[in-house]
């Protein structure tokens, strides 16, 4: 037996150099090794595992070089302030939620969003009122929020407190920003965006406008999922000085008090990327992703989703990543798998499609590869029998979520669930999205989908050896 499982399976991993078309943004380190000062940084990386020495400053109590790395953050997203996050866009969600909202508040929420919104949620005791997505019935995928549901939510809940939406999906696709936030505005009620895949949105003019820009209250970003920083790195940005003061009192809550200074150095770095390089690399990435798109198009057996095929959609598509849609009942998730077999690591899979996230790092031989190896894949091996279309009707909610954590649950097998309340929120990931939250009722339909995810061996958070939690009622 291997003494160091973990160690032994990550530098397996590295030495095959996978084509990367998935996070982290840096791309197995290309990313820093692109300017003088990010090689330095490479070359020294475990010495830069230091604590709050003098002159390094404190996260916390930012007054030095931390605080002067993000006033510069917020000079580049034109915030009002931002802040260095070392736990994640989860910690990000978590202060957004806590910061704007409190015990008992009404909230409407995109039911597209990443389980942690929906776990600060629980632990801020809120009432969701859940909005959901339009689905794209040709690439069957969710598109975006849907606009007239939205508005319909609204009207019906001019109490809510707030508005928390995804921006964009895990496919890349952008709602319409601009004029949820004015509905925001319009109805008092504040606007807080998980744009953990749209650190880069905004460099560039055929890229989505960045949600800083667009108005919203706070915003996190992922900048590791597309920018060169480490994984566990994301941004924090407050766009209303009302909320500055609950941010940093949340802040010092949901972030550790011996944050890493590796982590935060890669967040400066990024940063620094972005302002000197970040326009002609994001113009010569979307140059060389265009250019293999229309390559892969004239393969009969698949398409990629474009701005084009989200016409009545209202929203827009980012260009730095490819949603591979496979026609003739190809399976995705074989795709998926076919590919790591041919050292191409993509982001996600689902029934139809195959997700691929790119950076200014990924070079031409990875697209060259990439084609090569879907060019020649023997698709008809990858044959679906049955064709579902996925629902995203949301269940009925009996209760809140917070409401059932106190509640006796038992164990049940998922085909005996339907008409039970569900004890223990279910959610495949990725793509991180719940099929049940707890307290919603069960349907037949929750539970097709279900068994999809557990057909298709996607990790299913909820689910035991067939088995999950219902309220013992």
């Amino acid at each position: 037996m291997s003494k160091l499982p973990l160690v032994e399976g990550v530098l397996s991993y590295v030495k095959e150099n996978n084509a990367s078309f998935c996070m982290p943004g840096h791309k197995n380190g290309r990313g820093f090794l692109a300017t003088d000062i990010g090689n330095e940084m490479a070359s020294l990386i475990i010495n830069c595992d230091i604590t709050e020495v003098d002159g390094l400053d404190n996260l916390h109590n930012a007054e030095g070089i931390i605080k002067e790395a993000e006033d510069l953050l917020s000079q580049l997203y034109n915030s009002k302030r931002s802040r260095f996050l070392v736990n994640g866009s989860t910690s990000g969600n978590l202060i957004m939620i806590f910061s704007a909202l409190q015990e008992g508040d009404k909230v409407i929420v995109d039911r597209n969003c990443h389980k942690s919104v929906y776990n600060g949620i629980i632990l801020r005791k809120l009432n969701p009122i859940y909005v959901g997505s339009k689905l794209h019935k040709e690439f069957n995928l969710p598109v975006c929020m849907d606009m007239e549901e939205l508005k319909g939510a609204i009207e019906q809940n001019t109490d809510a407190k707030a508005i928390i939406l995804t921006y964009p999906n895990y496919y890349g696709i952008a709602c319409d920003l601009k004029s949820i936030t004015l509905m925001a505005k319009e109805n008092n009620m504040y606007l807080l965006v998980d744009s953990a895949h749209g650190a880069h949105y905004g460099i560039h003019e055929k890229l989505p406008t960045n949600a800083v820009h667009l108005g919203a209250d706070m915003v996190v970003m992922s900048c590791h999922k597309t920018l060169p920083s480490f994984t566990q790195t994301s941004y924090l940005h407050i766009n209303n000085s009302k909320l500055i003061d609950k941010a940093q009192f949340y802040f010092t809550i949901f972030n550790s008090t011996s944050p890493s200074y590796m982590l935060m150095a890669s967040m400066d770095y990024a940063r620094y990327y972005m302002q000197s390089y970040g326009k002609e690399a994001y113009r010569n990435l979307i140059n060389l992703s265009n250019k293999y798109k229309e390559k892969l198009k004239r393969l009969n057996y698949l398409r990629i989703l474009e701005d084009k095929d989200l016409g009545i959609y209202e929203s827009n598509l980012d260009t730095t990543r490819y949603v591979i849609n496979f026609k003739n009942n190809v399976s995705g998730n074989l795709v998926l798998n076919y590919l790591r077999k041919n050292r191409i690591q993509a982001e996600m899979s689902d029934l139809y499609n195959v997700v691929l996230i790119f950076s200014p790092f990924n070079t031409e031989e990875e697209f060259q590869h990439l084609y090569e190896v879907l060019s020649t894949m023997p698709y008809k091996e990858f044959l679906m029998k049955d064709v579902p279309l996925l629902s995203y009707k949301i269940p009925k909610a009996y209760m809140a979520p917070y409401e059932s954590l106190d509640k006796d649950k038992k164990l049940i097998k998922i085909e005996n669930s339907e008409g039970h309340i569900c004890g223990e929120s279910i959610i495949p990931y990725p793509p991180g999205v719940p099929i049940l939250m707890a307290g919603e009722l069960i349907d037949k339909e929750a539970i097709n989908v279900l068994k999809y995810y557990i057909e298709n061996d996607i990790e299913v958070i909820g689910v035991q050896n067939g088995y999950i939690k219902i309220l013992h009622m």
